[in-house]
């Protein structure tokens, strides 16, 4: 559940913003008229991310044998690649944000009927970008904690969904009809790391896949075997594997994939955020 919830509250904050920006804009340019067709928008991303959401899960569980190790070491491996380039993007671009969404409000308002159909497609552009790798996530999430309860783990997935969009919805409408203030790059550089770490999980799972299908060699099977501490089965193990990668006795090609990964990603994304500290600095005070 709590990989679920993480993952909905930084993209549902996301969207929140970007609506919440976009609402802004249309009421400084007195376009108020076209704040149904932003909703409109949203409400259809969200349509479409819950469609897409279900068919992958449901395509996925129809599967089996080789068929189902290639379709979820694939999706893993793909959810952690457009999570590894989310973080990096909105570490990089949270701070323009606002100014590029005003703008694109301020070009797509130019007549009623045209401007209509621009802010739809802008909301649904926006919002679905989210939603869709939102979708994906959660698709990976869940096939990384499915185990012989698959009720039980759609259940605890979908409450984290829930809990972690409320969440979002919740921040983003006191950060924008409040005085409330938060730190948005403090947030986006804490969940990114914790994302990160939750990306070198999958990386690691996606590698056992194809370790079990021969696409990847083992190496060495098992290099240690800690299930007689931690078990991989419970409670605690279920947790640490979902929402870390945790394996009681992995492969060295796991223990490859998942070192290598965090090391690379943590490498570049402190270089990115010094970087952007210098930028930050570097700029004259107003």
């Amino acid at each position: 559940m709590l990989p679920s919830y993480l993952l909905s509250l930084r993209e549902g904050l996301e969207a929140a913003l970007i609506i919440g920006i976009v609402l802004g804009a249309l009421g400084k340019i007195r376009r108020v008229d076209l704040a149904p067709a932003l909703w409109f928008g949203a409400l259809a991303a969200v349509g479409a991310s819950i469609l897409t959401a279900i068919l992958l899960t449901l395509f996925g569980l129809s599967l089996d044998g080789p068929a189902e190790k290639i379709y979820e070491g694939v999706t893993m491996f793909l959810a952690a690649g457009i999570l590894t380039w989310m973080i990096f993007w909105m570490s990089k671009q949270a701070q323009n944000l606002k100014g590029e969404l005003e703008d694109g409000v301020n070009k797509a308002a130019a007549g009623y009927a045209t401007g209509r159909r621009a802010i739809f497609w802008l909301a649904f552009v926006a919002v679905a970008r989210e939603g869709v790798e939102l979708s994906l996530f959660i698709t990976a999430a869940f096939f990384v904690g499915n185990n012989e309860n698959v009720g039980l783990n759609t259940v605890q997935t979908l409450a984290g969904v829930v809990l972690g969009l409320g969440t979002a919805i919740l921040l983003g409408w006191s950060l924008l009809a409040s005085t409330v203030r938060l730190d948005l790059r403090r947030f986006f550089q804490i969940t990114g790391i914790l994302l990160i770490l939750f990306a070198a999980g999958l990386v690691a799972h996606g590698v056992h896949e194809f370790n079990e299908i021969n696409w990847i060699p083992a190496v060495v099977d098992h290099v240690w075997d800690v299930n007689v501490f931690v078990d991989e089965n419970s409670i605690i193990g279920e947790l640490l594997k979902t929402l870390f990668g945790y394996n009681g006795n992995p492969s060295l090609s796991e223990m490859l994939g998942y070192f290598g990964y965090l090391a690379t990603v943590i490498f570049f994304f402190t270089r990115a955020t010094a970087t952007t500290h210098e930028v930050k600095a570097a700029q004259p005070q107003s």
